[in-house]
């Protein structure tokens, strides 16, 4: 039941919000840059995971770069590596330590110098621990072992897992994706038409919500009402509502009628500059529905449970760059945009933008989570030690950076 503080309109409003929301904070910004990797494998014709699979000494380095890339886009393009067997989990490690996530939108426009300091320490951080982890052999394998030990062996819904770094690929049997359709699907006919026009409509969408999403950082990240006229509000609302409910129907439906959407794949090969547009509109796609699912839990989690983000940011001393590091287990971005706006104000200090930076996965972890459940969970723990680590560092021997207070009002 919702309770006497949340009414049905409140609720309705935290819905709503969220599907809109998550799209132009997120999405579109996601859409971008994973389209921005798939062009380039396309360009290359699959000559950049050759290269990550006969350099195995660079892959943690590798990994850390794609999730330094503002967004998520690029740790996105990591994950279903490690699924199929290209890079280590040192590197998955790596590369969600160094994910900078969409709040780094919110810092590099708010704060720009602390995005600076703060993200070159979750690289150097993520690198050094993801090349420990492949060192030591501390991949999902070993985890398993230890737990065999004390219990049953853990499980991830059926998939046999075992590290890359103990050998083997992450789920057993899984395969690149060669750039074919599934013939099983109807790939001709009016609902395959249908679906294209959509993919097109939202690639016009997508546009329209970076427009509005790249507005509303130079705005400082305000509070957008609900408006369909023809200004900011209006967009920001209009973009965020049709493209939801456009990469809703991709994901459920449409990706029966054009052979795309698996979860968590990453192609070979694409055939055109039209088959790389139509593969990162269904991969940002699967990862919308996560995306929505995390803000909704969030949201409501906030609002019935009455949780104050800003005080738990606030906790005096070490605590601090610890509550940071512990709110980047929350997958997604939602709750990390607020804590970069928090920032932004003076609420926290450096040592907690610090410690988040690091312990974030962003929505990179979603395409995980859809496939090796497992190993999604050991990862995001993992990301959570250098980002304790750290942030209490930078707490007892820098305790007076301070960078960007003050942006906003």
């Amino acid at each position: 039941m919702i309770p006497l503080d949340l009414t049905a309109q409140g609720a309705v409003d935290i819905f709503l919000g969220s599907v809109r929301d998550g799209f132009v904070q997120v999405s579109a910004f996601v859409a971008v840059t994973v389209l921005i990797f798939g062009y380039l494998q396309y360009r290359t014709g699959g000559r950049v995971v050759r290269f990550l699979e006969n350099n195995e000494h660079l892959q943690p380095l590798a990994g850390g770069l794609l999730g330094l890339t503002p967004g998520c886009g690029g740790a996105i393009v990591a994950m279903p590596l490690y699924i199929r067997g290209t890079i280590s989990f040192g590197t998955v490690v790596a590369t969600l330590a160094a994910t900078a996530g969409d709040s780094a939108f919110v810092i590099l426009a708010l704060a720009p110098e602390a995005a600076v300091y703060a993200y070159v320490m979750a690289f150097v951080s993520g690198v050094l621990f993801g090349y420990a982890i492949d060192f030591w052999g501390l991949g999902v394998g070993r985890v398993d072992r230890a737990v065999e030990r004390i219990s049953r062996p853990m499980t991830d819904g059926g998939f046999a897992t075992t590290s890359v770094a103990a050998g083997g690929p992450s789920v057993a049997g899984f395969e690149m994706d060669d750039g074919g359709h599934d013939h099983e699907r109807n790939t001709s006919g009016f609902m395959a038409k249908f679906t294209h026009g959509v993919h097109v409509v939202w690639w016009a969408v997508a546009l329209a919500g970076l427009t509005a999403g790249v507005l509303y950082l130079a705005r400082g990240a305000p509070e957008v009402p609900f408006e369909y006229g023809p200004t900011f509000f209006g967009l920001f609302t209009v973009a965020g509502l049709v493209g939801t409910t456009l990469s809703f129907y991709l994901h459920f439906f449409g990706r029966r009628f054009i052979g795309e959407g698996d979860a968590g794949r990453i192609r070979e090969t694409y055939t055109d500059a039209y088959d790389t547009f139509q593969h990162a509109a269904m991969e940002t796609s699967m990862v919308t529905v996560w995306v929505i699912g995390a803000y909704l839990v969030y949201e409501y989690g906030v609002a019935l449970l009455s949780i104050d983000i800003a005080a738990l940011a606030a906790a005096a001393g070490v605590l601090a760059p610890l509550a940071g590091a512990a709110l980047g287990l929350i997958p997604g971005c939602a709750p990390q945009i607020v804590f970069a706006g928090l920032y932004a104000e003076g609420a926290i200090p450096f040592s907690a933008l610090v410690g988040n930076a690091i312990s974030q996965d962003g929505d990179a972890l979603f395409p995980l989570m859809a496939i090796d459940m497992k190993a999604a969970i050991i990862a995001t723990i993992y990301t959570t030690i250098p980002a304790a680590i750290v942030g209490v560092a930078v707490h007892y021997f820098w305790p007076y950076a301070q960078f960007g207070f003050g942006v906003i009002g």
